[in-house]
């Protein structure tokens, strides 16, 4: 029987001690990098703006279940058959986020006014950003790095073209500065959907006011998104039945005004052509009165759905005014830009010592 014996090869063993003498070799290297980068961590916390974000939490309660459920059986005394039908256009949570970043959304909650510290009247918040609001250090460094190919295209955009295309058709058409304010605003917007059904909406700025004003508007301008595209249908067949119910209400009410004066001017009469008459325009006003009777039935109907398929929101969490930043956690930018120098500063040692064995090995062959 053969003992199999593992034998470690010194050279495949990672020499922790020569690690630690090359580390110890570049240490100047190390420091250098590392207080290069503490002060760059410092001076981003130092000139960050500062955020505060505001939020709420709703909980949407739509009813899935049978059509007048509830006030069914009272309906149904008056005469009125609410049907069976389930409704089925619900949005799912899932959805909420592609409603708000879309561009109608969009658009009219960049039209929210607003009220700031520095200004005694409302602006909006597309205005206060394009017209009033100060750049501070970073926002120009990043305006004219990250920033610049934007700048460029909108530079030699055409701003009249675009408003010219506007009137030909009803496709959305947004400027450069528009873009740009819309993705501010998605970047300034948080969706929290909970499993449970809750959902946290949160909209973060640098004034405490104006984040918990868009975070209203935000929560506002969704639940009537949601509440519009649950009642759509409902109130188109409302607004048919109800223009049919004033047609057909006119009618009834011309032939009732026709037949009451027939009656008035041939009271005493019993000739054959005035009782043939006579029973003409009663038929003509009973079948009136039976379709307007059953159409003001069903436009009660359709109110009763309308205002069941409506959603409800409940609000478990009201919007308010934070008092304490959000942003920013300074410490911690600090502390991740000096672990940032730490690491590059080790792996620049380590590239720099393979790179000089590499020149040693190159000289030798």
């Amino acid at each position: 029987m053969t003992e199999n014996k593992c034998v470690n090869n010194p050279e495949d063993e990672i020499n922790l001690l020569e690690l630690f003498k090359i580390i110890l070799k570049g240490k100047k290297t190390i420091i250098r990098f590392v207080f290069t980068f503490g002060l760059i961590g410092f001076l981003i916390a130092i000139f960050s703006e500062k955020e505060y974000t505001s939020s709420t939490i709703i909980v949407p309660q739509t009813t899935t279940s049978k059509v007048g459920g509830n006030i069914g059986g009272l309906a149904a005394m008056a005469g009125i058959n609410l049907g069976g039908g389930n409704t089925n256009e619900n949005i799912p949570p899932s959805l909420y986020p592609k409603i708000v970043h879309s561009l109608p959304f969009l658009k009219e909650l960049s039209s929210t006014p607003l009220r700031f510290s520095n200004f005694k009247k409302e602006i909006t918040y597309k205005e206060y950003y394009q017209k009033h609001k100060k750049r501070n250090i970073l926002s120009y460094v990043k305006n004219y790095t990250i920033g610049l190919p934007s700048k460029l295209i909108g530079f030699f955009s055409s701003k009249e073209e675009i408003s010219e295309n506007v009137r030909k058709d009803s496709i959305y058409r947004i400027s450069i500065d528009e873009s740009i304010i819309f993705k501010q605003i998605k970047d300034q917007v948080t969706l929290e959907i909970n499993k449970d059904g809750f959902i946290k909406i949160s909209f973060s700025m640098f004034e405490a006011l104006a984040s918990a004003q868009m975070t209203k508007k935000l929560q506002e301008l969704l639940q009537k998104t949601i509440i519009n595209f649950k009642t759509q249908k409902a109130k188109s067949e409302y607004k048919f039945i109800e223009e049919r119910h004033n047609e057909l209400k006119k009618d009834f009410e011309k032939k009732q005004v026709i037949l009451a004066n027939f009656r008035d001017r041939n009271q005493g009469l019993i000739t054959s052509r005035s009782q043939t008459r006579l029973e003409s325009l009663e038929s003509e006003y009973n079948l009136a009165y039976t379709i307007y009777s059953e159409l003001a039935k069903q436009l009660e109907t359709q109110k009763i759905k309308l205002k069941e398929n409506t959603p409800v929101f409940r609000i478990i969490d009201p919007v308010s005014v934070p008092v304490l930043k959000s942003k920013p956690k300074r410490t911690l930018i600090i502390v991740i830009w000096i672990f940032l120098g730490v690491v590059l500063g080790i792996g620049w040692v380590f590239g720099k010592e393979w790179v000089n064995k590499l020149k040693v090995i190159i000289k030798l062959i």
